[in-house]
């Protein structure tokens, strides 16, 4: 069986971007054949305006899992609606390119890239390879910004592993701004291959979000209001593939997220 390192962390910090004013109390399971995503997650602060977009963190973690080998297949796509009451803004935030962070590490892609950090956290990954005992590994993910042209903002998660070889995998994010009744943002994550196949996440922990000063102006890269009291999340398709052995079985999980928040003011 396939696997990929990156399963479910484009679905994070796009998750992170789209509803930054969500407070989940408890993991949320999501089901589809053999797949199993629960997610968790926190923002800070919890109370938000009711008419003006305020500044606020993302905390998003989460588990992966086989409902009957351990082992979920790959994660190759995703598409997801986000609530309009969540925005993000990189008015004089500084950018990274995807082949900057490219054969890097991930001290030498801050090196080149940190001033375009937006969040952090880390992975915890099994390298599965026939008829050895699975590795453990513990990866590092830093998020970028990759800038904004038009309607379109594109993010870099990058992660970096030691088995079986050093190496570094950066899957691209684009959010799109929509109108579409509640829906105001749409994010496609597409997610490459790693260790040929064979690493599979187990969990996941990012804090997102930054706060800067552009013209001596304070500036958030997240920002969000509540409302009504609630935030909506559609996940439209999360696409996972099978592709041990010919043609690929694949598996798509569709879902709705609602949340609350405290409105205030």
């Amino acid at each position: 069986m396939r696997r990929n390192l990156m399963l479910v962390l484009a679905l994070s910090a796009a998750l992170a971007v789209g509803v930054a004013a969500v407070a989940v109390a408890k993991y949320d399971k999501f089901v589809a054949g053999d797949i199993v995503l629960e997610a968790d997650g926190g923002v800070s602060p919890k109370a938000l305006p009711k008419k003006k977009m305020a500044p606020v963190t993302v905390r998003v973690r989460g588990k992966i899992s086989s409902r009957t080998t351990g082992h979920p297949a790959a994660f190759r796509e995703a598409e997801i609606d986000f609530d309009k009451n969540g925005t993000i803004d990189t008015t004089g935030l500084p950018t990274c390119k995807g082949n900057e962070l490219e054969a890097r590490n991930t001290k030498d892609a801050l090196r080149v890239c940190g001033d375009a950090e937006v969040g952090k956290g880390s992975g915890q990954i099994q390298i599965s390879f026939p008829e050895q005992r699975p590795i453990p590994v513990t990866a590092p993910i830093t998020v970028f910004n990759g800038g904004t042209k038009g309607n379109k903002t594109t993010l870099y998660i990058h992660t970096f592993i030691t088995v079986p070889v050093p190496s570094a995998v950066v899957t691209t994010v684009t959010i799109k701004k929509i109108k579409k009744g509640r829906y105001g943002l749409n994010t496609v994550s597409k997610v490459p291959v790693i260790a040929g196949g064979s690493g599979s996440v187990l969990a996941f922990d990012i804090n997102f979000g930054k706060k800067y000063r552009y013209k001596g102006k304070q500036m958030s890269y997240i920002s969000a209001k509540c409302t009504d009291g609630k935030f909506l999340a559609n996940i439209i398709r999360a696409v996972f593939k099978n592709e041990a052995e010919g043609p690929a079985l694949t598996t798509t999980l569709k879902g709705t997220v609602i949340r609350p928040c405290t409105p205030k003011g």
